[in-house]
């Protein structure tokens, strides 16, 4: 039996669409699940555009995504907490459970991480095959193209959550897809004021949607200086960094109100310059390295959260194409005009 799958067939880019065999043969620990939406990650793009980072990580043929929600057609003989006709979503982080960090319980940090759809084969398909470990049994009576978004969810509720931000001033840098959500987190746990930042303009329009009081433009203001004049000369509680922006990361440094917190998901290409002793040491700051999400922590924020009907998922997921369309698709979430965008096989 053959299945429709989207992969990185070379060492080039773009992807490829193919026939291959149906991943229905299990090990005890895994399960077949047919995809009933997938929604398309920055890192897709990255290896899409083969740029230097896939260059060195990816090993082609691969299929590739790793961001999903579908249905549990058959499970391995020792799998106990998944079943058949189950909604499941998956934790992308496959964890060895052997290694320092893990026996410690931060898996989020497990140094021998394999990642669905980098490292091993991925979701741009009808089908898929995953370890037990990683699925979260969803709320079925929602909408599978919302429930696909979910992991990248965590990605920014990780961002957001790590620090206070109930009843706090929250500078969100960086409006992709990610950002996008971080402002929507914000909104619905009560942030004081939301100060985003983005250059895009579907994205400024985007996030004044999802709950931003204001949207500063780098490219048309001073930042450092509207930040201060919104928040009374203080500076922000709390920053969080989406945008992985060389001159956006150390603007931040300057608007932090002494005593913030920082919360860093962006990777950033080239080196960062700050003022160690000034704007970390004598302001009293905290900050923190955002890797993926608390392995489960972070999942039954996201599950709540999107289960109480707070987040705007209805204008966060911006774009629905058939898995066919993927060129359109990657067309679309390359331009920047977007927020999520979401396939369905």
């Amino acid at each position: 039996m053959e299945m429709t799958a989207f992969i990185k067939e070379t060492r080039d880019a773009g992807f490829k669409k193919t026939k291959k065999k149906v991943p229905n043969e299990l090990k005890s620990d895994e399960v077949f699940i047919q995809v009933l939406a997938t929604s398309i990650c920055g890192t897709d793009v990255h290896i899409y555009k083969w740029d230097q980072w896939s260059q060195g990580r990816i090993k082609p043929p691969l299929t590739v995504g790793h961001e999903f929600c579908g249905k549990v057609l058959a499970v391995g003989s020792d799998v106990k907490d998944v079943s058949v006709g189950d909604t499941v979503s998956a934790e992308t982080h496959i964890i060895c459970g052997t290694c320092e960090f893990c026996k410690r319980g931060e898996f989020h940090i497990c140094e021998n991480t394999k990642i669905i759809g980098v490292d091993t084969d991925g979701c741009f398909a009808e089908f898929a095959r995953m370890p037990a470990h990683n699925l979260i049994v969803n709320n079925s009576n929602i909408d599978p193209k919302y429930l696909s978004i979910q992991e990248p969810l965590g990605n920014a509720m990780h961002t957001m959550m790590h620090f206070d931000i109930v009843d706090k001033t929250v500078a969100v840098v960086g409006c992709g897809p990610i950002g996008l959500m971080g402002v929507n987190i914000a909104k619905a746990v009560g942030s004081k004021k939301i100060i985003a930042i983005e250059i895009n303009d579907y994205r400024i329009k985007l996030a004044k949607e999802l709950g931003a009081h204001v949207v500063i433009n780098p490219l048309k203001e001073d930042v450092i200086k509207r930040v201060m004049e919104e928040t009374d000369g203080k500076g922000v509680d709390v920053v969080t960094e989406f945008s992985g922006n060389k001159t956006a990361i150390e603007q931040s440094f300057k608007y932090i109100k002494p005593g913030g917190n920082m919360s860093l998901l962006g990777i950033v290409p080239s080196n960062v310059e700050i003022d160690l002793s000034n704007d970390i040491v004598f302001k009293g700051i905290s900050i923190y390295g955002v890797v993926g999400r608390l392995m489960f922590k972070t999942w039954d924020q996201v599950t709540l959260m999107v289960q109480s009907g707070k987040l705007d998922l209805e204008k966060i997921v911006t774009h629905t194409f058939p898995l066919d369309q993927m060129e359109e698709a990657m067309a679309v979430m390359i331009s920047g005009n977007s927020g999520k965008v979401v396939l369905i096989p």
